[in-house]
C-alpha cells in the first residue's frame, strides 16, 4: 500500500470498525477505477489500542461501481441495482506473514517484557467505551431520522403537486370542451408541464450510509456487551469463593 512501483490501493484507520463514510466510497471508487485491484485496508485503532490488532480490507462490489458510473442515488435507482450498505464493499482476507528475523526478534523480545500479574484480566472497563458508542450511534439515529424527516416532506410536496397537475388538467379539459364546442382549437398541455416540473429527489447514499454505520455500532455494542457481562459472571464468582472463605 503506498509504494511507487507497486500501487495496490489505500489505507485508512477507522473508530471501532465505523469506516462507511462518502468520501471512502468515492476515494475507492476513483482508485478501483484506475487501479482494478485496488483495495482500502482499515486500521481499527479502538480495537488496536485495546490489544486487538483489526486490518480488514476491502473492495468496491460491482453494483456499487455501477451506483457511481450512473450517478443516479435516487430510491428507484439504488432498487434496480439491488444495492445497499450490506453489499457496497465486499471484504479481501487478510494473512500477515513474518521474516525469520522478525519472528527470533519478537522471541527475544517477549523473553525480556516482564510478566503481568493479571490484576486487569477483570476489568470490566463499560464505562468509557460502552458511553462513547452509545453516544456515536445515538448521534448516527439522528441523522438518519433527520433524512426520514426530509424524504417524507418530498412525499408529500409530491402528492401535492400530483394533485394541482390533475387539477389544472381537468380545468384544461372542461376549457378544451368548451372551444371544441364553439369550433377552436383545443389549448395544449406543455404550459401545465412546464410549471410542474418534477421535483429533485433527496438522494439516499448518505442515509444508506448512515443506517450501515448504526448497525455496524449496534455490533459493537452487542459484542462489548456480551464480553462484559461474561466477565461480570466470573468477577461475581471469585467474589463469592473469596467470601466464602473468608467466612470459614
Amino acid at each position: 500500500v503506498n509504494v511507487d512501483h507497486f500501487h495496490v490501493g489505500w489505507y485508512q484507520s477507522a473508530d471501532v470498525g465505523n469506516f462507511l463514510s462518502v468520501s471512502l466510497l468515492e476515494s475507492q471508487y476513483h482508485y478501483q477505477t484506475s487501479i482494478e485491484e485496488s483495495v482500502v485496508v482499515i486500521y481499527d485503532t479502538a480495537k488496536s489500542a485495546r490489544g486487538f490488532l483489526t486490518l480488514k480490507a476491502y473492495r468496491l462490489t460491482p453494483q456499487a461501481i455501477q451506483m457511481y458510473k450512473e450517478g443516479e442515488f435516487t430510491p428507484e435507482a439504488l432498487r434496480t441495482l439491488k444495492i445497499g450498505y450490506k453489499n457496497l464493499f465486499v471484504e479481501i482476507p487478510i494473512v500477515i506473514r513474518n521474516s525469520n528475523l522478525t519472528n527470533i526478534l519478537m522471541s527475544e523480545l517477549e523473553e525480556l517484557i516482564p510478566e503481568e500479574q493479571g490484576t486487569k484480566y477483570l476489568d470490566l472497563g463499560t464505562a468509557s467505551v460502552l458511553e462513547n458508542q452509545l453516544r456515536c450511534m445515538m448521534d448516527r439515529v439522528d441523522q438518519l431520522n433527520q433524512e426520514a424527516i426530509k424524504f417524507n416532506r418530498y412525499q408529500h410536496l409530491v402528492i401535492r403537486q400530483q394533485q394541482d397537475k390533475n387539477r389544472l388538467l381537468q380545468k384544461r379539459a372542461q376549457e378544451n370542451a368548451a372551444r371544441a364546442a364553439k369550433d377552436e382549437p383545443p389549448l395544449p398541455d406543455d404550459d401545465i408541464d412546464k410549471l410542474m416540473r418534477p421535483l429533485p429527489v433527496p438522494p439516499r447514499l448518505n442515509p444508506m450510509i448512515v443506517a450501515g454505520q448504526i448497525e455496524t455500532y449496534s455490533q459493537h455494542i452487542s459484542q462489548f456487551c456480551s464480553q462484559s457481562l461474561a466477565k461480570l459472571y466470573i468477577t461475581q464468582s471469585l467474589q463469592s469463593a473469596k467470601e466464602s472463605k473468608s467466612t470459614n
